[in-house]
């Protein structure tokens, strides 16, 4: 199963880069790696999308997918919060995060599934090491992490989830945003602190390789999230600190695979041709 997490509004992007077509491809990044997926040996995807893509995916996406792929359409919404966090709801305008846009989609989740973001390119490799993880462990989850000065944008600064590992296993991974090059080297933000960071670090591209049970963890993670979420109305609830919150608490091994393909995105429309001329000339 693939999990496609695709409700993100692209506010850099200047709106739904999701449904954007690559230059010369003509496809989108989201479908390329469906393509990949399938390829894989993966039969069945969950988009998770919002209201104001839906039409166009629709009508223009899904057509194009492999047939025999099973699709399910899932909407993250603002309003799907406990009721007692109603009035949060009520008063934020930003989706509640990668964390959230996941829990959305749990009522699907009752297997082994990859999850991923529209818009990064991954490369094929990556979903058959998930493939052949999970047919080794199938009760592990897992993740393939790419190269964080591999992963920059020349135009501003991105957000990353860094990685810290023990051997093969997963020990943290932080969420850093606003990260660029200084002439000092690469820096980012965590938890309001500008800080130096390795040119060796490893990054998740929210690659991962999850099981049902990180699904009741971001149930109970999410209330405790809210409860101390006092109205900051731009405040997200992160899949990387929850998968790090599933693994110390349940004391669960977290196999990282490192990428053998080169990671691409796009945050920014500047960014598109290039990267689509790049996609292009690998595919």
């Amino acid at each position: 199963m693939l999990v496609v997490l695709a409700a993100g509004l692209g506010s850099r992007f200047g709106g739904g880069k999701q449904i954007a077509l690559l230059p010369k491809v003509n496809r989108t990044i989201m479908e390329l790696s469906i393509e990949d997926a399938y390829h894989a040996g993966v039969r069945e995807v969950i988009l998770v999308i919002n209201a104001q893509v839906k039409a166009a995916i629709q009508q223009d996406i899904l057509p194009r997918l492999p047939s025999q792929m099973k699709v399910t359409l899932v909407e993250q919404s603002i309003r799907q919060v406990p009721e007692q966090f109603a009035s949060y709801a009520a008063q934020r305008q930003k989706p509640w995060g990668t964390g959230h846009a996941l829990l959305c989609a749990k009522a699907y989740i009752t297997k082994p599934a990859i999850v991923i973001t529209a818009d990064d390119y991954y490369g094929p490799t990556a979903y058959q090491q998930m493939v052949e993880h999970f047919h080794r462990r199938p009760e592990d989850m897992a993740m393939v992490a790419y190269p964080l000065l591999n992963t920059l944008s020349q135009l501003g600064g991105v957000n990353r989830g860094i990685c810290q590992l023990n051997d093969d296993k997963l020990i943290s991974v932080k969420e850093y945003t606003d990260i660029y090059h200084t002439a000092k080297g690469v820096v980012g933000c965590y938890e309001g602190r500008q800080q130096l960071l390795p040119d060796s670090a490893l990054a998740s591209m929210t690659f991962w390789g999850i099981t049902p049970k990180l699904i009741e963890s971001l149930e109970q993670g999410f209330v405790e999230f809210l409860m101390s979420y006092d109205n900051g109305v731009k405040k997200e609830y992160y899949l990387p600190n929850c998968i790090e919150q599933c693994i110390v608490s349940r004391n669960l091994d977290l196999i990282v695979y490192s990428a053998e393909d080169h990671w691409y995105g796009v945050t920014f429309k500047e960014e598109l041709a290039a990267v689509a001329g790049k996609i292009h000339e690998q595919r």
